[in-house]
């Protein structure tokens, strides 16, 4: 099937683009707090600032995007699950720099025997994000491909689900006040929200690759 955008090369160069932001943000997001967890607070800043770049980008980007599809009166029949899709798949970037952002205020006081499950737990949130970013390329160049990344997503989520569970819980058995345990509980909670949100995508996607198939 040609691509939904195959006479529109700038439209096209414009979602490549976003969805590349959205990808990077991934990156720097698990790098980030990686960085965090190893106490290098200095590269963990670092890794902030640049997802607040990466974030901005994706937001302009959207914009124009969605001027253009309006302006040009381009894909009037696609148009509205295409606005959708860059808004929820926007969010998986926003919701990436809103748990960095938390961590950069809050500084919650990691504790070192639980530093493998977070490092688990932002991989998941790496391996989702990415996952449903090739997903949503596959929907704008051949949409019967979609569901080849899709139950990868799914797979992908539910293993945050259950890291983020176990990491609780871990947290919850050791002897720290319960203040404390709380507050990491919450920090679980929005890393695995990154998960989340790119299910969120998939779901949307599912059903927007069944409408361009028949």
């Amino acid at each position: 099937m040609a691509s939904l955008f195959e006479r529109t090369k700038e439209l096209t160069i414009q979602i490549d683009d976003f969805l590349d932001a959205v990808s990077e943000g991934a990156l720097v997001f698990q790098r980030g707090l990686a960085s965090y967890m190893s106490g290098d607070h200095e590269r963990f800043l670092q890794c902030y600032a640049e997802i607040e770049v990466l974030e901005n980008r994706a937001d302009e980007l959207r914009r124009n995007i969605e001027s253009q599809l309006y302006r040009h009166s381009l894909i009037p029949e696609s148009r509205g699950d295409v606005l959708d899709l860059l808004e929820t798949m926007d969010d998986v970037i926003d919701t990436s720099k809103n748990t960095m952002s938390l961590f950069k205020v809050e500084r919650p006081q990691m504790v070192e025997e639980l530093t493998t499950k977070w490092l688990e737990l932002t991989e998941s949130a790496l391996r989702t994000s990415e996952t449903v970013v090739l997903a949503a390329r596959a929907f704008f160049r051949d949409p019967r491909s979609v569901n080849d990344y899709l139950h990868k997503v799914h797979f992908y989520e539910k293993e945050g689900d259950r890291i983020a569970m176990d990491l609780k819980q871990k947290i919850f058995e050791t002897d720290l006040e319960l203040s404390r345990k709380i507050h990491l509980r919450y920090f679980a909670l929005n890393v695995d929200r990154v998960s989340d949100a790119a299910e969120d995508v998939a779901d949307r996607l599912h059903i927007y690759a069944i409408k361009r198939t028949i």
